[in-house]
């Protein structure tokens, strides 16, 4: 990896309010690497009490078990402080792995961003 722009949290994450709620926008291919480098910033935005946040996975091409440990930290420090967190996962075989590790019954889960907004749950 040569130079700072490839190590750039921003090409992986995206942090923005919406309807209330921090929506966390996981980006591209979420490995070790990616993990790593977006660690520091969740934990920023996961850090405060009571924070209502959505992670959306919608733009996420690969998830592998440092992206679900990172999803896993997220939730227990949101919870951890009083917080809510909700998944926007609509992706078939995401959906199927996490069911497959015994995430889908621990993590609030929607198809869809507008559902996470609303409060509105979906079966996994």
């Amino acid at each position: 990896m040569s130079g700072n722009a490839a190590a750039a949290p921003a090409q992986h994450l995206r942090i923005y309010e919406e309807a209330g709620r921090t929506v966390i926008e996981l980006l591209g291919e979420i490995d070790l690497a990616a993990a790593l480098r977006i660690t520091a910033e969740l934990d920023a935005a996961t850090g405060r009490p009571s924070a209502e946040l959505v992670i959306d996975l919608r733009p996420v091409e690969f998830l592998d078990c440092s992206g679900l440990r990172l999803l896993c930290r997220a939730r227990r420090r949101v919870e951890e402080r009083g917080g809510h967190l909700t998944l926007v996962c609509p992706h078939p075989l995401i959906r199927k792995m996490l069911r497959i590790v015994g995430l889908s019954r621990v993590f609030a889960m929607t198809a869809t961003l507008s559902e996470a907004l609303d409060g509105r749950m979906s079966a996994s």
